[in-house]
């Protein structure tokens, strides 16, 4: 099998397997646990093409980025925060490519964003140019036709794990491009610039064994007094959630996870129920 993997995607989180079957972890206070295998993203979109497949007008102008929508959250790794972007963590100011360009340094992680489509990620190399996995190929590209009209950003500090050197940084990129298809090891363009500049395996395609309890948690910030937090058995699917959360945008998501918790609710009154009317054993 190696690398290759089945795809399988949710359409909601109704759809996501969980640690109980009711919905509810009573440990810790309410979770849905993830433990899955999830389709790719950017990297499968066709050129002029929406992220829900339909063509998009080459005459039209670009979606804006709404930072408002933007869906803050954190990663733990068994109590250990390896990941957050919230306003309270660190800058997430936006620019064009043109004004990036003056802030880059070599071995710098830089996302494009736009509402409604997932971010893309690439490193920069210097020169005015990134390395980035666009469309199952590992490529070479200026920064300026990277960005495809997207506003775009530096995310060293999204991720708090140690980095490397930055040259080894630009090395681990440029050594990869070319690569395309089945000799790719990552699934999506996050997972590739983050293995580059903190190279960790557990980036990359099959990187952890799925088995056991699920340690890494995803903190969905809901509002300053409340969150929802979710459990994957590897740091790829957490990933692959979370991107998936930053193409939907906040509103969706938490009309999502809405949606999900009253169902969950229903369920526990309709057990409570059936557990009040339900006769008692007999004794013998």
């Amino acid at each position: 099998m190696g690398n290759q993997m089945d795809k399988l995607s949710h359409l909601s989180y109704a759809e996501v397997p969980t640690v109980d079957p009711n919905g509810v972890d009573t440990e810790d206070g309410p979770r849905i646990g993830v433990s899955y295998i999830f389709s790719n993203d950017d990297d499968e979109l066709e050129e002029g093409s929406a992220v829900d497949g339909s063509q998009t007008d080459p005459n039209q102008e670009e979606k804006q980025f709404n930072p408002g929508d933007e869906v803050e959250c954190a990663v733990y790794n068994r109590g250990e925060c390896i990941y957050e972007k919230s306003a309270k963590s660190t800058s997430l100011n936006v620019y064009s490519p043109e004004n990036l360009l003056n802030k880059c340094k070599a071995g710098d992680l830089v996302e494009f964003v736009t509402t409604g489509q997932y971010p893309h990620w690439a490193v920069y190399v210097g020169d005015f140019q990134v390395v980035h996995l666009h469309r199952a190929e590992v490529k070479n590209s200026f920064l300026t036709d990277a960005s495809q009209g997207r506003r775009c950003r530096i995310v060293n500090d999204f991720y708090k794990l140690k980095p490397l050197g930055a040259d080894m940084v630009v090395q681990n990129a440029m050594e990869q491009v070319g690569l395309k298809d089945r000799e790719l090891s990552w699934r999506n363009s996050e997972c590739f610039a983050a293995w580059c500049r903190f190279g960790k395996r557990e980036f990359k395609m099959g990187g952890e064994i799925r088995i056991g309890k699920q340690p890494y948690r995803l903190k969905i910030f809901v509002s300053d007094k409340h969150s929802h937090v979710l459990e994957f058995q590897s740091l790829e699917d957490m990933v692959m959630e979370k991107r998936r959360n930053d193409h939907l945008g906040r509103t969706a998501v938490l009309q999502e996870l809405a949606g999900h918790l009253n169902s969950v609710e229903e369920v526990e009154r309709e057990a409570a129920n059936d557990a009040a009317t339900k006769p008692p054993p007999n004794i013998l």
